[in-house]
């Protein structure tokens, strides 16, 4: 009698990891756009593979370290017809962040995600994942108020042309997977409790989505979570009740759900389970990048079996809750501790594969 496979459950990271305190530093300086940089860059990015490769990472990022200054606008950043006064982001500790704000049109991206691709692959012996922003985010580039001579119709317009463009990018490039990061989601059920800023934003991405065909969008996923920036979160709060129903309505194949962070992950995974669909698969958050603890493989294993209750396991994967640093000049976290933590999730997850195979 042959013996039955065993049991594999693939694990993944999100995407950013803490940047060197001297790329940091030389970047706060000047211009991230200086060309004498480019050394800086290309060996923080060559560091970052060597290192998530050590942890045995089957896939990994190039950590964005060269995402100018966040995860949300490096395709915007640098343009000339923007203003630093757009849509204000408002965390639990008190600090916030800021969107920029489109002047006039027409609206293009500066640099496609693609590019980071390029460099990545160079030094990766593994499958890269690319980490992409949602067209939802860049919608409050827009100002509330209208542009004289380019009504929203034609910025939407442009807009997903240009995400579009930006994910077929990757994809051809070889991208193991595209993650449209979507971190607002959750944040629009605690500025609009009505549930129409989070509607617009569903149905703005899956006009996105619709553009791609069912097999290109089993290489997209989705990414939620509360925010991870210095510590802090903007949208913890909020019952993740509010936001899965919609976010399953959204046409990918697969879904990174913060959930280590969780008062209460029982409860998200009824949810998950409540609304899941044959067709997807869920990457559970195992590891808290806000949590300066760090996880052991022990722990990670014990979630993923958790979560195996809930989900059935050709449908579950594991990855971290958020990026580790998605904001430039964020170093709560170190290097070490993030990567200290992907370790724990990659073994974790072996293990909790191991068990559950043995069971059956």
């Amino acid at each position: 009698m042959a013996k039955p496979a065993p049991i594999t459950i693939p694990t993944e990271p999100i995407g950013s990891i803490p940047r060197p305190a001297d790329l940091i530093e030389k970047v706060a300086k000047g211009d991230v756009d200086d060309p004498n940089l480019a050394p800086i860059y290309e060996a923080a990015i060559r560091d970052t593979i060597e290192r998530f490769e050590a942890t045995g990472s089957p896939v990994v990022t190039d950590g964005e370290q060269t995402k100018y200054h966040n995860f949300a606008t490096y395709c915007v950043h640098g343009l000339a017809n923007t203003a630093p006064d757009g849509f204000t982001i408002p965390f639990a500790d008190g600090h916030t962040r800021r969107l920029p704000r489109l002047t006039r049109g027409p609206f293009r991206y500066r640099q496609y995600a693609d590019r980071y691709l390029d460099v990545a692959m160079r030094y990766a012996h593994v499958p890269v994942k690319q980490a992409v922003i949602s067209p939802s985010a860049l919608s409050l580039l827009y100002p509330a108020q209208g542009i004289r001579d380019y009504p929203r119709e034609q910025f939407i317009d442009d807009l997903l042309r240009e995400h579009e463009t930006e994910i077929r990018r990757c994809l051809k490039k070889g991208a193991h997977k595209v993650q449209v990061d979507f971190t607002e989601g959750r944040l629009a059920v605690k500025v609009d409790s009505s549930g129409h800023l989070l509607n617009s934003f569903i149905d703005l991405n899956n006009l996105a989505l619709s553009r791609f065909s069912p097999e290109e969008r089993r290489r997209i996923g989705v990414h939620t979570c509360p925010g991870n920036d210095l510590d802090s979160t903007h949208s913890a709060d909020v019952d993740y009740a509010e936001l899965l129903p919609s976010l399953f309505a959204l046409k990918v194949g697969n879904f990174y759900i913060a959930l280590a962070g969780e008062p209460d992950r029982r409860h998200v995974l009824e949810i998950i389970r409540k609304h899941l669909r044959p067709d997807r698969r869920i990457f559970v958050g195992v590891t808290a990048p806000g949590d300066p603890r760090i996880e052991t493989a022990e722990d990670v294993r014990d979630r993923v079996l958790e979560a195996s209750e809930y989900i059935p396991v050709g449908q579950l994967g594991t990855t971290d809750d958020c990026g580790f640093s998605p904001f430039f000049d964020d170093t709560s976290t170190s290097r070490d501790t993030a990567f200290a933590k992907i370790r724990a999730r990659v073994r974790g997850t072996a293990m909790a594969a191991e068990m559950i195979g043995a069971r059956q």
